[in-house]
């Protein structure tokens, strides 16, 4: 995970259960230029009880007020085939695939399909029985901790510890479980907070409307950012609202590669297109007056002024004092 920070577009369950929709994601995600586009598994019995309600932001963004939160899931699981069919499709468009698993089946079934690294979702990050699983598997991972306060982060990255998977190989996301959140709720400042405490790789998780906050987050050095886009906002299903659309995604893309390139070395120097520049923008000690041989320099026969070729305002009492060795006309450089 290098230099360049790792974009994930997270397509989740905005296929709405439909491959074809699923595969139109593909494209907008692959369009963009984003590193991974990332899709969710679960069977939807092995995730919630019958009895689980939606969130509200769930129950908010769909028509469908009295379902489950287990008939909604329903809706949206993608089968084996699918997954095979969307890997191959991204191959195709050459943007790499992922998926967060949210259940232990799910674990041990992407970990067939060789993907990179596994992503642990927000809400699985008090479920040791699934964090040790996806620990025992020896793959990098990345740790979103929405909803979670620090000693829960701490629990949870132990178990990846105690797995021996270096400290090197685990990245944690800042986030919000909230869709959208607001921004009086992102406290953005808490990824440097998760960075200094565990000495690992942070990187954000966003549900924010707009693209302001990822890009925020690279410049204060996210590794990785993850973000929901959808093909439409105003479609019915749990995560479209607080998605990019397809234009968004690419300008965010766009801006945090600019952003990448703007943080630059560190080294405070000039840079090889201002240097041209310096002359024209410095200044130089030069005649105020008409100066003869012989003559004093003062504060009132000298001044300074552009360009900046001749002896540097720095050296300005060096001068003062000193006798002319020639003649001067008002403006002439010292």
């Amino acid at each position: 995970m290098n230099k360049k920070t790792i974009i994930i577009a997270e397509a989740g369950v905005n296929h709405n259960g439909d491959i074809l929709l699923a595969k139109k994601l593909i494209d907008a995600a692959a369009e963009a230029n984003v590193d991974y586009v990332k899709f969710q598994t679960f069977n939807a019995k092995n995730l919630v009880t019958k009895k689980a309600e939606k969130a509200s932001y769930q129950k908010e963004n769909s028509d469908k007020k009295t379902e489950s939160q287990l008939e909604m899931l329903q809706q949206l699981e993608l089968s084996e085939e699918m997954h095979f069919e969307l890997i191959s499709y991204c191959k195709s468009k050459g943007v790499k695939f992922l998926s967060t698993g949210f259940d232990l089946e799910s674990i041990h079934f992407l970990e067939t399909l060789g993907l990179d690294f596994f992503k642990i979702p927000s809400g699985e990050i008090t479920n040791l029985p699934y964090l040790e699983a996806v620990a025992s598997l020896h793959k990098p991972v990345v740790i979103s901790t929405g909803m979670a306060d620090m000693k829960e982060i701490e629990q949870a990255l132990q178990v990846f510890l105690d797995a021996k998977i270096d400290k090197g190989n685990i990245t944690i996301l800042h986030c919000n479980t909230e869709y959208p959140t607001p921004m009086s709720d992102v406290n953005l400042k808490a990824m440097l907070t998760i960075k200094n405490k565990f000495g690992v790789s942070t990187g954000y998780s966003d549900h924010t409307l707009g693209i302001e906050v990822p890009i925020a987050a690279v410049a204060l050095g996210a590794t990785v950012i993850e973000k929901h886009f959808t093909l439409d906002r105003n479609m019915k299903g749990p995560d479209h609202r607080a998605s990019l659309e397809p234009d968004e995604l690419k300008e965010m893309v766009s801006s945090i590669r600019n952003i990448e390139q703007a943080l630059g070395h560190g080294r405070k120097e000039p840079s090889k297109s201002e240097k041209k520049n310096k002359e024209a923008a410095r200044k130089s000690i030069v005649a105020k007056t008409k100066i003869e041989k012989g003559e004093t320099f003062t504060e009132d026969n000298l001044t300074i002024k552009r360009p900046g070729v001749g002896i540097s305002p720095m050296r300005w009492y060096e001068v003062i004092g000193k006798e002319s060795l020639k003649d001067y006309e008002k403006d002439d450089l010292i």
